[in-house]
């Protein structure tokens, strides 16, 4: 069974989800014989980064840049600080705010196709996440992330070399489109199965009620034609052909 988790490595409520997530798969009798898959979603393409010609770090009050972005107040944009903060430390996950740095994540998610096709995909998602809010780091520094994704197992030429080509910029691009296509207007957003789709970061109740339902509808093959006589069927076994 695939877990689809459409995510932004800056997004708090993801990293929120992804720790319900895995809780919730941590609970779940079938957890071995899941596949979680981390697709791409930039919640801000037009944040500066070195490579676009921005500050590679800027400084920065979260709660003033959540005031502008959704036009309220500093005192509101700190409230708002404060709930995720409370709820990442309710699921055990520190987020420093006050530490981390605007990022343009294209890149990032690059170094994660990168990572899914040498299978450390969630080590690296996790490695990006963590040094963000917990650690302050510019995720959108190129060398920055290629310290990290060399910490989650990859190899630090082979990162440069995808990097530089943009080699994986279209595969970004497309899941992009196909987070839209499915209705996704907020990450995280979860598609177990292709059957069912989560939005946002629920509860790991909430989660593994989802991933049940979807385990127990998985239908088992029905044979057409299949009876007694099954075995004398025009069909070749380990132990030759029927004839």
């Amino acid at each position: 069974m695939q877990v689809e988790v459409w995510s932004d490595v800056v997004c708090p409520w993801c990293y929120i989800g992804k720790r319900r997530l895995e809780e919730a798969l941590a609970r779940f009798p079938h957890a071995e014989e899941v596949e979680v898959v981390w697709r791409a979603f930039e919640l801000d393409p037009s944040a500066s980064s070195a490579e676009a010609g921005g500050p590679a770090r800027e400084a920065g009050d979260y709660a003033r840049r959540l005031a502008a972005k959704y036009g309220t107040s500093v005192e509101q944009g700190q409230s708002m600080v404060d709930t995720m903060t409370s709820a990442a430390a309710a699921d055990g996950v520190e987020m420093r705010f006050d530490l981390a740095v605007a990022a343009n994540t294209l890149d990032a998610h690059q170094v994660l196709h990168l990572a899914a096709d040498r299978g450390v995909q969630d080590a690296a998602e996790e490695r990006l996440m963590r040094a963000y809010f917990t650690e302050g780091e510019a995720v959108g520094d190129p060398e920055v992330l290629v310290r990290l994704a060399v910490e989650a197992g990859l190899d630090a030429d082979e990162v440069r070399a995808v990097l530089a080509e943009g080699r994986y910029v279209d595969a970004v691009r497309a899941e992009e489109a196909e987070a839209s296509a499915l209705g996704a207007t907020g990450v995280p957003f979860f598609v177990v199965d292709r059957r069912y789709g989560v939005a946002g970061a629920q509860s790991a109740e909430q989660l593994l009620a989802v991933l049940q339902r979807a385990w127990d509808e998985r239908s088992p093959l029905t044979l057409v034609g299949a009876g007694p006589d099954a075995r004398a069927a025009d069909a070749c076994g380990p132990e030759g052909c029927a004839v």
